[in-house]
């Protein structure tokens, strides 16, 4: 997926600093950006973030259908679960092989914010959580707060389109 020649997105300058404090807030600033034909400065399009950011957030409800082995879900719980849930999450991090659904299609960016909608609508009015693949179990308030960490990674690739 993505563009023929891969950015290195830990060394993307320009990523937008981004804070949600709801879905609310994600949903208006995803509007905005496909109303003013923003851009991206990483691998993904605009469709593309919106659609995988859909796919996550049906897979915290329905379940991501694999776990990453046990080591690395007890390193990431106990060192850094709370870092990725109040500071974000890196830039840069590939999608494991298990993990290959989450990966974006690429469609037209008011077809993906329609999923981004529905998917945002969907988790508000649902309150089962699936356990992460990797942080494991999450309260929904964390649940909450990782999805809300996730947007901000990837929205942040999207900038005003230059003049």
């Amino acid at each position: 997926m993505g563009c023929a020649v891969s950015i290195d997105t830990k060394k993307v300058q320009g990523h937008r600093a981004i804070s949600y404090q709801s879905l609310g807030d994600l949903s208006v600033d995803a509007t905005r950006c496909a109303e003013e034909g923003w851009v991206t400065i990483g691998n993904w399009s605009v469709g593309q973030i919106y659609h995988h950011l859909s796919v996550a957030l049906h897979a915290s409800m329905d379940g991501y259908g694999f776990k990453c082995f046990w080591p690395k879900r007890l390193i990431a719980r106990t060192f850094f679960k709370k870092k990725f849930l109040t500071q974000g999450l890196p830039r840069g991090t590939r999608i494991p092989g298990k993990m290959k659904r989450l990966e974006p299609t690429d469609m037209p960016v008011h077809d993906a914010l329609t999923q981004l909608a529905s998917a945002i609508e969907r988790y508000q009015a649902n309150p089962k959580r699936a356990p992460h693949p990797i942080l494991g179990k999450l309260t929904n308030e964390e649940s909450d707060q990782f999805m809300l960490r996730h947007a901000e990674l990837h929205m942040g690739f999207i900038v005003p389109a230059r003049q």
